[in-house]
């Protein structure tokens, strides 16, 4: 493991915390100053940064953006005086993991840590699995097709339009094309950054993609970088593009055409060299023609286009893609990888998928759950799948963004929630849990009740695309108690 850095321009702070965490059996690294830092992150990095606000030779918040920058994945805990709570909330915003008042109580700071570790070492592990299985899974023809065009761009920087039912791997397709370009890891390295365009309120989106400036409106407390600048030297992901607001679009096609935005509140041009890479589930030439989308911005976009097929077109790829997500499910449990006996596997071929890849992948982690026997039979298999595959409505045909659900416990979003369902997200909870308590974590209740209510939240925002007296009323809670939820979980940064 990585050791614990320690940035404090108070000795007497650097020495306590070295001390307690060595008998920890961490291994532990100090500095007095952010320079020291950044200079030591050129060559290492730490597992944790646990860094003061206030030092000489530069702020701990400017600290934090850089490191962010650098290694966005990594637990950063601030630490304040309790006079400097401001600080902290702008630490919060700026990606800290947790901030640790001064003065503070040593062994709750060890245990803040070792989270912090738990959390880092559960990343990590997550990027090795991932790192370790295949990309992309297909030996469909139109999958092969794909794959062809992934290779002969990779050493383009163009413009690519990727289209597509939701839930086909857009964004599989759009990291593929950025680790295999000049920008990717077979390049330079530079950062793959991706937004959801149909899953952020209309009038946060702007500040999402172009930045503030400190000031530019209620609550912006700090200057804040945009996707667009931490981009920069690497590669852009506009999911759903279709959904973009017709304003913002504007402002797209201007960066894409000059390069040059401005933040909001901002008046000094800035310039990112970034590649675009945008997708869709929805017909742009159809947006056109409605007025709903820039003819000049689909023009800008459609420079190379990737069409992905839905799973019922490539049903000779379900076998090798349901064997890969049970073994993937196993691992994340921790339990034996399930198997499906022939017959199961032939029901399986002959359902049509209406969520596809996405919703195979949520099925295959509800049997790793549900299923009573290592070797899973057509009578274990989900009611949906064991009857006929309806015929899709219209209103399934055009399935907005987000509609397809990502939760692992539903194995598809149009059926409603079964009592086997429930019982799997109950078993999910209970074993996430076991696992806070045997690790000793404080404030489970806490814990998982935040995680909870932010998710609720999360889904029901994007539900409503950002309205929340609506999202309050399907939620069954007062307008005046989400925007409270909304404040404390942080969820409107």
């Amino acid at each position: 493991m990585k050791p614990i850095w320690v940035a404090d321009d108070d000795q007497s702070i650097r020495f306590v915390l070295e001390r307690a965490l060595t008998r920890e059996q961490f291994n532990v690294r100090c500095f007095a100053n952010p320079r020291d830092v950044l200079s030591a992150l050129e060559t290492d990095a730490p597992q944790v940064l646990v860094s003061d606000i206030r030092m000489p030779g530069g702020s701990g918040l400017e600290l934090l953006n850089k490191v962010k920058q650098q290694h966005p994945g990594l637990p950063v805990i601030v630490m304040t005086a309790y006079s400097d709570l401001d600080s902290a909330v702008s630490a919060f915003q700026g990606g800290a993991f947790e901030y640790l008042p001064k003065p503070f109580d040593l062994p709750k700071a060890v245990e803040l840590i070792r989270r912090a570790v738990d959390e880092s070492l559960r990343e990590q592990v997550g990027d090795d699995a991932g790192a370790a299985a295949p990309e992309m899974l297909g030996q469909a023809p139109a999958m092969q097709d794909v794959f062809r065009a992934i290779g002969r761009l990779s050493q383009s920087n163009v413009t690519v339009l990727i289209t597509g039912e939701s839930g086909t791997g857009k964004e599989l397709v759009a990291r593929a094309l950025h680790r295999h370009s000049p920008r990717g890891e077979q390049g330079n390295k530079g950062p793959f950054i991706a937004i959801n365009t149909a899953a952020i309120p209309k009038d946060l989106l702007e500040s999402e993609l172009f930045g503030h400036e400190r000031g530019a409106f209620t609550g912006a407390q700090t200057m804040r970088r945009g996707r667009f600048e931490q981009a920069d030297g690497g590669t852009l992901f506009l999911d759903e593009i279709g959904d973009m607001p017709f304003d913002l679009q504007t402002r797209l096609l201007r960066v894409l055409s000059d390069g040059q935005f401005y933040r909001v509140g901002g008046h000094q041009p800035l310039k990112a060299n970034v590649r675009v890479i945008a997708a869709t589930h929805q017909n742009l030439e159809q947006r056109v023609k409605d007025g709903a989308f820039r003819e000049d911005l689909f023009h800008r976009l459609n420079v190379i286009r990737l069409r992905l097929p839905a799973l019922r077109e490539r049903r000779e790829d379900i076998p090798g893609l349901a064997r890969a997500f049970l073994a993937r499910s196993a691992h994340d449990l921790g339990v034996e990888a399930k198997r499906l006996s022939d017959a199961a596997m032939e029901r399986l071929m002959r359902f049509d998928f209406p969520g596809n890849v996405r919703q195979l992948e949520n099925l295959c982690h509800w049997l790793t759950v549900m299923a009573p026997a290592q070797l899973i039979e057509p009578k274990d298999l989900p009611p949906e799948v064991l009857a006929e595959a309806p015929a899709r409505t219209a209103a399934e045909a055009v399935r907005p963004a987000g509609a397809v659900a990502s939760e692992p416990a539903l194995p598809s979003a149009a059926q409603p929630v079964s009592t086997l369902a429930v019982d799997a997200w109950l078993i999910q909870l209970a074993s996430e849990a076991r696992r806070l308590l045997e690790a000793g974590v404080p404030d489970v209740w806490g814990h998982l009740t935040r995680q909870f209510e932010g998710r609720l939240i999360h889904v029901a925002l994007e539900n409503t695309r950002g309205r929340r007296i609506e999202a309050a009323q399907k939620l069954g809670i007062g307008r005046n108690t989400i925007t409270r939820k909304i404040q404390e979980l942080g969820l409107d940064e």
